[in-house]
């Protein structure tokens, strides 16, 4: 698939995310392509959706084992970045990794909805921690950034805000926090059945190409815009 393959435009405001320059002074290597979906229809679930999901999943369990999944380079390039911001990567794990035990260890993948459902698969295939974000429920733009002391974040489940020490990578719009960045988003920017338009971001870590995120970006979009439709918004 190349984007040639997919309904792009750019007559309409769509929302872009910065990487401030304190993050990439210190990871000059960490990319994050995205693109903006319009116009998308979330259900539910889907039939046709169920039926991709066990041919991923069939392929999936002759690709992988346990033992060495955490060795994967992806999988390494990630629980690396964990590790240097205070996270231990052996409780929370790198998104696809994650995804990808559950299924070994005989497990499914839960379903959310077509949209979430449908970027959890792009993840599982590519390993790439994918995210996405209610763009009725954002203003302004994205910016990636270092969280200050005492900023406070409530992710999607949570009963009650967590207060963040400083310095972790976050991403927030002028209204506050979106995500702590590359494993947790907000409760209030979540993609939902009412969701209508959405911006999708390949989260990259030092040590993967920008090729290869762009290729997950690209699965995701494939598989969103097949089961929910939209219009592709790519960025200038």
């Amino acid at each position: 698939m190349s984007c040639q393959d997919i309904d792009v435009s750019s007559e309409v405001s769509t929302v872009d995310l910065y990487i401030e320059e304190a993050v990439s002074e210190r990871y000059p290597d960490l990319l994050v392509p995205y693109v903006n979906i319009q116009d998308v229809t979330v259900q539910s679930h889907s039939r046709d959706l169920l039926s991709l999901k066990a041919q991923i999943l069939a392929k999936l369990r002759s690709q992988y084992d346990l033992v060495t999944l955490k060795d994967r380079p992806v999988f390494r390039a990630y629980r690396d970045f964990f590790w240097g911001i205070g996270i231990d990567a052996t409780k929370i794990r790198p998104a696809g990794e994650a995804l990808i035990r559950r299924v070994l260890r005989g497990g499914d993948i839960p379903s959310i909805n077509t949209l979430v459902d449908t970027y959890n698969l792009a993840s599982i295939e590519t390993g790439i921690a994918l995210a996405a974000f209610d763009l009725d429920q954002t203003h302004g733009s994205m910016t990636l950034r270092f969280s200050e002391k005492g900023e406070a974040f409530l992710g999607i489940g949570m009963t009650s805000p967590i207060v963040l020490r400083g310095g972790e990578v976050v991403i927030s719009d002028r209204d506050g926090l979106l995500a702590i960045y590359p494993y947790r988003d907000a409760e209030r920017s979540k993609v939902q059945l009412t969701t209508k338009s959405t911006i999708i971001l390949a989260c990259g870590v030092p040590g993967i190409e920008l090729d290869y995120l762009k290729r997950s970006l690209l699965i995701s979009v494939e598989y969103i815009t097949r089961f929910c439709g939209g219009v592709v918004h790519s960025p200038p």
